[in-house]
């Protein structure tokens, strides 16, 4: 037992004082936010916001519309959020399919730089356009309806899919690849069974995310005439239906809040 002397109390030990570098890295990064807010400011017209309080009754007024949702319709409704959810679904499970092998091209710790770097570049511009710049492009390749929606989602989804999943691949642990290698295994074996066994927990939770916000990302691609709620949603503010669109919005929250539950449960069961 040391002897009670040797012990020293809780306010005579040192505390190790934070490096001078990582302080000044610190404050620099936070100068660096404050000045980019800094500039922001005026061109977003953010100096805009008190009227949101002196123009509060406007709002109001507006949103007043929307008090008596119109449910008569509602059988349409219910089919064109199913549209919606299967046109998520297909769009998700594209983009994943294809994001996978992307993801590992993207990876540094799988490939060389020469085929990461043009991969990633790739990878960015899918995930730089939005969904509904897309869906203008699909419409025009294969006309309006849901399936220019599922490659809108399709296309932008890979390249954030593959951005997520690659940054899964880089944080593995070598030491189980490096041993089937040493059973002289090719490099798809170590793949298979080095690497995929450590991902695919974070990647099926990962794909479910991506599925519910899919599904509400896909209730907006209607506007463009890709299909899916969204059109009936569009069509009801043009008309000022206020409250069919109002029953619609009601629909789509309650559909987006079922799918938010499962998904929440089965990210529970695999991770």
């Amino acid at each position: 037992m040391p002897d009670a002397a040797a012990v020293k109390p809780a306010e005579d030990i040192a505390i190790p004082k934070e490096d001078l570098s990582r302080r000044l890295y610190r404050w620099a990064m936070w100068g660096a936010i404050g000045i980019i807010l800094a500039w922001g400011y005026g061109p977003s017209e953010v100096h805009k916001f008190t009227s949101l309080f002196t123009d509060a009754a406007n709002m109001a007024e507006y949103a007043s519309d929307f008090l008596e949702p119109d449910f008569h319709a509602w059988e349409i409704y219910v089919e064109q959020m199913v549209l919606t959810i299967q046109m998520a679904f297909w769009g998700t499970f594209l983009a994943v399919v294809f994001a996978i092998p992307f993801s590992l091209l993207s990876s540094n710790n799988i490939v060389p730089f020469w085929i990461v770097q043009p991969i990633r570049r790739l990878m960015d511009a899918a995930r730089a356009i939005n969904e509904i710049v897309f869906a203008v492009l699909f419409i025009v390749a294969v006309g309006l309806g849901p399936f220019a929606g599922v490659m809108a989602l399709f296309v932008h989804n890979v390249g954030v899919i593959a951005k997520l999943f690659s940054e899964i691949v880089e944080t593995i642990d070598h030491r189980p690849v490096e041993g089937i290698r040493a059973t002289g295994a090719t490099r798809l074996e170590e793949i298979v069974f080095g690497v995929l066994p450590q991902v695919l927990p974070n990647w099926i939770s990962l794909s479910l995310y991506r599925l519910e916000t899919n599904v509400r990302s896909a209730t907006v691609l209607g506007i463009v005439g890709a299909g899916g709620i969204g059109f009936v949603l569009h069509e009801s503010i043009r008309a000022f239906e206020y409250g069919k669109a109002s029953a619609i919005i009601i629909v789509i929250i309650v559909a987006v809040s079922l799918v938010d539950i499962i998904s929440q449960q089965l990210r529970k069961l695999v991770v």
